[in-house]
């Protein structure tokens, strides 16, 4: 008789392509996972990998039961949470976030995560918005929380929260400030963006495409943090989101600049993979909806009425 073992294995190297890959993201040895494969052909008297490829590549059997393997294996993860205390499960938590998010209330979640399912181990990975779609896409998150900047891949989306962006730049470097600037005014200023691999980046580059010429001058940079600092230095006109930065803006480091129409506001959502969510992940959803406050940077510890309830 197979194991979930064995059936993990398969799953796996079909999966990641490799039995190496397949070892690692198993935590065991390449020969542990060579030996469940050499069990599960025995069982069923009949090969599963095409070897005379050098690479490993599932042939027409193998195919076939890596669709059982996902299925079984799906069905007892679910049984598993469904049957568990939560403080009992055990399993990796595969999150990928934005910099905004892990700059904000990142840390919250995972203290509310760790109070539920304190025998789960988190992996956070903060990592642009194309490159955690991808990610997720090759079943290598359980979840992300990016800005709503895609269509639909085969993906579910929970909605979160939207997040007010401004316009702002060292204090001086616009002079009119006599009234909103139209779009186009802008031109003439360098603009630092946050470039195509970001939600951001990407939603605004439609929106600044939608209204006028792209600037004649522009700089990206996938660091939020770098933008502040190439901003506040004069090197040009960027967007940001208003309430981390705030004090920034009060303490004079940097100045909104006023524009017409506005920066609309970039709403915000927890993707997954309609076929992967299970009741641990729907529960983990839940406490990414409650956790979810752009307000502030470098957010500290739940609130005692939080933690309680």
């Amino acid at each position: 008789m197979f194991s979930f073992k064995q059936l993990e294995a398969l799953y796996w190297i079909g999966t990641l392509g490799g039995f190496s890959q397949a070892a690692r993201r198993l935590n065991t040895t390449q020969s542990a996972i060579s030996k469940r494969i050499q069990e599960l052909e025995e069982t069923f008297d009949t090969p599963l990998f095409d070897r005379e490829l050098r690479q490993a590549r599932l042939n027409e059997k193998g195919e076939e039961m890596m669709m059982i393997a996902r299925r079984l294996l799906e069905q007892r993860d679910d049984a598993v949470e469904q049957f568990s205390k939560p403080e009992v499960i055990e399993r990796r938590l595969r999150i990928g976030v934005t910099e905004l998010t892990a700059m904000t209330w990142l840390p919250k979640l995972v203290q509310s995560i760790n109070q539920h399912y304190p025998r789960v181990v988190i992996e956070p990975e903060v990592d642009d918005s194309t490159h955690l779609m991808e990610k997720l896409l090759n079943d290598e998150m359980d979840t992300i929380i990016v800005p709503d900047a895609f269509a639909d891949h085969g993906t579910m989306a929970m909605p979160l929260a939207s997040v007010k962006n401004v316009w702002v730049a060292k204090p001086g470097l616009v002079t009119d400030h006599k009234r909103p600037l139209r779009i186009h005014e802008l031109s003439p200023y360098t603009i630092l963006t946050q470039g195509s691999k970001s939600g951001t980046g990407i939603i605004y580059d439609r929106w600044i495409r939608s209204h006028s010429q792209f600037p004649n001058r522009s700089m990206s940079c996938t660091s939020m943090v770098a933008l502040v600092g190439l901003t506040a230095a004069g090197m040009g006109i960027s967007y940001l989101p208003y309430l981390p930065f705030s004090s920034l803006i009060d303490n004079g480091v940097l100045e909104i600049v006023e524009t017409t129409p506005k920066l609309p506001d970039v709403t915000y959502v927890a993707l997954y993979r309609a076929e992967r969510k299970s009741s641990f992940i729907s529960s983990v959803l839940g406490l990414v909806q409650e956790c979810c406050d752009f307000s502030n940077a470098f957010q500290g510890q739940l609130t005692t009425q939080r933690v309680r309830s």
